[in-house]
């Protein structure tokens, strides 16, 4: 690293306590925890002040989520304590933390659907047997008033946006006194207006004496956020920087531990047909639009992104396309073979069926360990999944797929004790790259990706980027579904926007901003055509 530029790294430990030194909000001191074998964290000192935003930063299996699972209540450490304001305290449960003063808004939300807002925040509260829920949401509507929310307080959760979810979230910390607040990926899903809605309401939070620890694998915003940044690499904590001094390139290369090209490659697009998507309609169980007559064009040595706040449909238009979601009379889905340009219509067929007609389409789906992969099977058992069916022995031969997953954990530096050792037990991004790896070698001509690196760190995401680009030169259709907007620009040749279940645009990536995508991804542009 000694090409690294020259960064001051900040000594968080207070090791000299006088009278005109600042006690921090929260301090680390030697924090060890083991899994078995595996060494999650290993002695990790340094603190977070009053008046603060630090950002928590390492790739996947660093020691991250466990560290702040540990200032939550949720593990305990092997080894080490936690200091609050100066003194040690004992934290062995989430209660514990609250008493304190300590609250982590995870990224799945922990909210009640049927209730309103107000019945979510002082939800288990302590209280009086009769609530005054006047008073008290005149109390919650001070707190909103006081920090710049926004937020119908009498608004069930099913009715929601995401950005609203998290609101709740953020409103039921402050009511309940919290002065520590850990965020977990807190923009992952939110269009860049509510994400700088969002960074207005922790700026006040911070001017107001909150301690904010925030977890992201975004690097521009870390930037424009925070005040310090604490890096882990491995389980070991590297260091502190000044956000102020430092840039995107230094804090890459603390995390990974060496030099990483953050250029995403975007090679010249080559478009060919290879399906036209028409008029596509589904629903749900209770008759409920997800898609809402959707129609545009795959094109083979292209990348397609697709964007949209969660739930406007992309989960549900993947699924549809490959058979896995059924659709509504009107739909058509037709695919265009690359060797003899026949026309063949996917819908009512189901994935067997497509894939007996000698049409291969790959998809990478959202939910890795539940729809992509086996947790308890190894790397070689989720190989043998694809070709299983394609089996003409009793017997099964694993050297195939066997070779497969040595192939993959070598090309895609996998971290795994073996090609047999339980997907599940890995960390975020290597079961990505299984999965990424396993649909990519079966050299599909269509390949369909949701969410492909979501919440991964910066070095394995850059790696799923080259292989999606390589796909794409050798003149596969990629769809890449996607939340980062800064990403879908850089990577994708077109762009198409959901709203609600609708296009409400189909942009060329070239020419276009966040700011443009973003009201798109709030308003329906009826009548809205493809930029050519």
């Amino acid at each position: 690293m000694s090409d690294i530029p020259d960064v001051e790294i900040v000594d968080t430990e207070q090791n000299t306590i006088t009278e005109d030194t600042v006690v921090p909000a929260i301090e680390f001191c030697n924090i060890t925890k083991t899994f078995g074998k595996t060494v999650a964290n290993h002695k990790i000192s340094f603190s977070v002040n009053t008046h603060e935003i630090v950002a928590l930063l390492g790739e996947n299996g660093s020691g991250k989520t466990t560290l702040m699972n540990i200032l939550a209540g949720i593990y305990y450490p092997d080894e080490g304590h936690v200091k609050i304001n100066g003194r040690e305290v004992d934290i062995r449960s989430p209660k514990d933390s609250f008493k304190h003063g300590i609250g982590m808004i995870h990224q799945h939300f922990k909210l009640v659907d049927v209730y309103t807002a107000a019945q979510n925040i002082i939800l288990g509260t302590s209280g009086k047997q009769f609530l005054n829920m006047k008073k008290i949401k005149a109390e919650i509507s001070e707190l909103i008033e006081k920090y710049g929310f926004e937020l119908d307080l009498d608004k069930k959760v099913y009715a929601m946006s995401v950005s609203e979810k998290q609101t709740v979230e953020i409103v039921k910390m402050l009511y309940r006194g919290m002065n520590i607040l850990i965020l977990d990926e807190p923009t992952a899903v939110l269009t860049p207006q509510e994400t700088d809605r969002l960074f207005n309401v922790l700026r006040k939070m911070r001017a107001d004496g909150k301690s904010i620890i925030i977890i992201t694998h975004k690097l521009h915003e870390v930037l424009e956020i925070s005040d310090n940044v604490a890096v882990l690499r491995k389980g070991n904590y590297i260091g502190t920087v000044k956000t102020s001094e430092t840039d995107e390139f230094f804090l890459t290369c603390m995390m990974v531990g060496r030099k990483v090209n953050l250029n995403i490659e975007r090679s010249e697009p080559h478009p060919v047909k290879r399906m036209e998507v028409k008029n596509l309609t589904c629903k749900n169980n209770l008759g409920v639009k997800l898609l809402d007559n959707v129609s545009f064009d795959i094109n083979a040595g292209e990348i397609l992104g697709i964007a949209g706040i969660a739930g406007s449909g992309q989960k549900e238009l993947l699924e549809a396309i490959t058979g896995l979601h059924p659709t509504e009379e009107g739909s058509s889905v037709i695919y265009i073979n690359p060797e003899n340009d026949e026309e063949t219509e996917l819908l009512g067929k189901n994935v067997n069926a497509i894939r007996q007609l000698g049409i291969s389409l790959a998809l990478v789906p959202e939910d890795r360990l539940g729809m992509g992969l086996v947790g308890s099977m190894g790397m070689t058992g989720n190989m043998l999944l694809r070709s299983y069916n394609e089996k003409k022995s009793f017997f099964v031969d694993e050297r195939g797929p066997k070779e497969l997953a040595e192939h993959i954990m070598e090309d895609l530096e996998v971290v795994t004790p073996s090609v047999n050792y339980p997907v599940k037990r890995l960390s975020g991004g290597n079961v990505q790259k299984v999965l990424v790896g396993r649909e990519i070698s079966n050299n599909p001509t269509v390949l369909l990706t949701a969410y492909a690196v979501r919440g991964l760190d910066i070095n394995t995401s850059m790696t799923i980027y080259k292989l999606l680009d390589e796909q794409k030169k050798k003149g596969i259709a990629v769809v890449y579904v996607g939340e980062d907007l800064d990403v879908l620009i850089e990577l994708s040749d077109r762009i198409l926007v959901l709203c609600g279940g609708k296009v409400s645009g189909i942009v060329d990536a070239r020419d276009t901003n966040k700011p443009e995508i973003g009201l798109l991804m709030t308003s329906v542009n009826g009548g809205a055509e493809e930029n050519e």
